[in-house]
């Protein structure tokens, strides 16, 4: 096997190490109530081991009567969390944090309201000294509820922030005439990400968040679609719209009844990351081996650069289905399933072959 993600295949660990920090990312576009959010989650009970990493204190606006103690670039909650101004490098930033030698269960990483989160994950995921030390929980996303619709019509990095997330906060409800989410609003974040988890309760946005942070670590993918079809809705890339999505951002699922030969699986990916890795916006998915159908591989990545795929002692549930989430710009999924079919039986037909 050749190629970046058949290399991190070849090296599957046998589990997730159990000791790595798990870190979440927080983004939004500018005024989607990102602030007001992470200012909840500062005022909950029992933070201790908590760090949060912010662009910078003043934007947060901290509640002076939460502060125990502060120093240039570090702030220490009366709750027991840690919040951090990160100046200059993420990397050096959370270096840092693993260096103060203080016990660190969870990091929260905001992202600035005009930021693409990718560059932030695919450190999260391939950055050796972070790596080594942290492991990506999720990613959450704000979206106003009021000019949620024109801001993803109008900003790409918008449409990026929601296609990465896996929780959804629609904000400012409170706002609305009716107090019902505008259908174009759920209309167009069901076709960015129809996986993600949606939640339009801003009472419950911080709780919501602080379970997310928790995540375990072997915790498999989301639900995922029940058929390899475009999900929500979305047409496949001969029939849709053109004026869709300003980058023609889609999203879909692939599913297979039949396990995937690990040779045939790894190709096919290889073959993803290396022509079109700009375009796969997020990717995850479990995946059944013919090689090893009762302990399924999950994994996902960001364009280019995947975490290590790790193999779970057992399938979560019922459905023994491999499920793949593309979040993608501009790829074919019908495309995506033929080729997929065709890698997966050359490498069924070779060992065949080779017997015979």
């Amino acid at each position: 096997m050749s190629g970046h993600f058949s290399a991190l295949l070849a090296a599957t660990p046998p589990a997730e190490p159990v000791d790595r920090v798990p870190v979440t990312v927080l983004t939004g576009f500018l005024g989607s109530g990102k602030t007001t959010l992470l200012n909840r989650l500062l005022a909950l009970p029992d933070l201790e081991g908590t760090a949060v990493i912010v662009n910078e204190f003043g934007a947060v606006g901290i509640d002076h009567d939460l502060v125990a103690h502060s120093t240039e670039d570090t702030v220490l909650l009366a709750n027991g969390c840690l919040c951090c101004a990160v100046r200059g490098d993420l990397v050096d930033a959370l270096v840092r944090l693993r260096e103060r030698g203080a016990s660190l269960r969870r990091v929260l990483i905001e992202t600035s309201g005009l930021a693409d989160p990718g560059p932030i994950l695919r450190t999260l995921m391939g950055e050796p000294a972070v790596v080594a030390h942290y492991r990506l929980a999720g990613t959450a996303c704000t979206v106003d509820a009021v000019l949620g619709v024109d801001t993803l019509a109008r900003h790409p990095q918008a449409q990026r922030q929601v296609a990465v997330a896996d929780l959804l906060m629609v904000t400012k409800t409170d706002l609305l005439d009716d107090g019902a989410l505008p259908a174009g609003l759920i209309d167009r974040l069901g076709r960015l990400n129809p996986q993600a988890m949606l939640r339009d309760d801003t009472v419950m946005h911080a709780q919501s968040l602080r379970r997310l942070m928790e995540r375990p670590p072997l915790d498999a993918p989301v639900e995922l679609a029940p058929a390899y079809r475009p999900a929500a809705g979305v047409a496949p890339a001969s029939t849709a719209d053109a004026g869709l999505h300003a980058e023609d951002i889609r999203s879909f699922v692939i599913t297979r009844e039949e396990p995937l030969p690990r040779d045939g699986f790894a190709a096919w990916m290889d073959m993803l990351v290396a022509m079109r890795g700009e375009d796969l916006l997020r990717v995850k998915g479990i995946v059944a081996m013919a090689e090893q159908p009762e302990q399924p591989l999950v994994f996902h990545g960001v364009q280019h650069l995947f975490a290590p795929p790790q193999t779970l002692p057992a399938w979560p549930g019922p459905d023994r289905r491999t499920r793949i989430v593309f979040i993608t710009r501009g790829l074919d999924l019908e495309a995506l399933d033929e080729s997929l079919h065709v890698l997966a039986r050359r490498k069924r037909r070779a060992p065949a072959a080779a017997n015979g």
